[in-house]
């Protein structure tokens, strides 16, 4: 069994402690508040990310980025992770989040989305290391807290040159690099090749995180196994199952954590429902219910019936009603 060691990113007062060594990816529209801190409670996770933020709308001060890095003290540690491709604008951004108070700056240069990619940001940065470099460069001179890189293998399997950028990072002064063992092209089809974070870890000496494909406590325990890695980042995963990292956690430590019951998962989702539901106009809620009632009812019986159900429901309190009943019924039927 893989030790589960702390992993320390960064240096001097700033250096940050992250244990157990197991991140939550920042996911656009999914790690914002309320679920870091569902995540968080449930136990087991080391560090927690914001969803990706544009710089660009850091730096405008538009309202609603703002209110997106509103972060509490219980989900320390916590990263914020910013995108864009311009390298002063970035850095001003970095600066404005280092003012924020988080633990660890990161900078997104792994996003596949084509918008992301159009503004020659996220991976496409992978494909521009001259750029990559200014953007570092530029913001590790401006911040002094921990300093982190998310990327890719490359744009695409005839492009993969992470094992440059790794090198970069590290030359750089960044304090600790993540990898999503697939390509840009690829999104998140086909399957993680974790041979290559095997790879980057034999390059480089600052930490290196693992990320893709994790979905079960053995898959994080294989891939610390087969590539070295300091520690285990967990994105789609941590969707449909939040209670993995305590999984994980009590896996790595020689216990298996017991399978949430009916009642734990109905306890978490309605909880998670009515914080989003507080915080939400009704149709921002009702889009990020429908979304999560799809990952939290993969599996479930009569979980389909309860999907279709909720795409004709018009306001929150209906849909919360409809899941609310959904529960009951199912443990009605477990107690029969």
């Amino acid at each position: 069994m893989p030790a589960l060691e702390p992993m320390v990113i960064g240096r001097g007062d700033r250096a940050v402690t992250i244990d157990p060594p197991l991140f939550l990816a920042p996911m656009a529209g999914v790690t914002d508040r309320d679920f870091r801190l569902i995540v968080r409670r449930i136990g087991g996770v080391g560090l927690v990310s914001m969803e990706f933020i544009s710089s660009r709308a850091i730096v405008d001060g538009n309202q609603r980025t703002r209110d997106l890095m509103y972060f509490a003290e219980e989900e320390r540690p916590l990263a914020i992770q910013i995108y864009g491709s311009d390298a002063e604008t970035m850095a001003e951004a970095a600066e404005v989040v280092q003012e924020l108070g988080p633990d660890v700056c990161d900078i997104n240069m792994g996003c596949p989305a084509n918008k992301v990619l159009k503004g020659c940001a996220g991976a496409a940065l992978m494909g521009d290391l001259d750029l990559a470099g200014r953007i570092i460069r530029e913001v590790r001179s401006r911040i002094r807290i921990p300093l982190t890189v998310k990327f890719r293998l490359g744009l695409n399997h005839s492009e993969t040159n992470y094992l440059d950028l790794g090198r970069l990072c590290e030359d750089l002064g960044v304090d600790a690099v993540t990898m999503h063992a697939r390509t840009a092209k690829q999104m998140f089809r086909g399957e993680a090749d974790w041979t290559h974070l095997a790879r980057l870890k034999e390059a480089l000496s600052i930490p290196v995180i693992g990320n893709g494909d994790i979905t079960t406590p053995e898959d994080a325990e294989r891939l610390l196994r087969q590539t070295g890695c300091d520690g285990v980042m967990v994105g789609r995963g941590a969707t449909r199952n939040p209670w993995i990292f305590h999984q994980i956690r009590s896996h790595l430590l020689g216990t298996e954590a017991p399978e949430p019951t009916l009642i734990d998962r109905r306890d978490l989702i309605l909880g998670h429902f009515h914080m989003v539901a507080e915080r939400e106009a009704n149709r921002f809620a009702l889009h990020k219910l429908r979304k999560f009632t799809g990952w939290y009812t993969y599996g479930l019986p009569n979980g389909k019936r309860l999907r279709q159900q909720i795409q004709q429901l018009d306001t929150v309190e209906k849909f919360l009603v409809a899941v609310e009943a959904f529960f009951d019924q199912q443990l009605d039927d477990l107690a029969a």
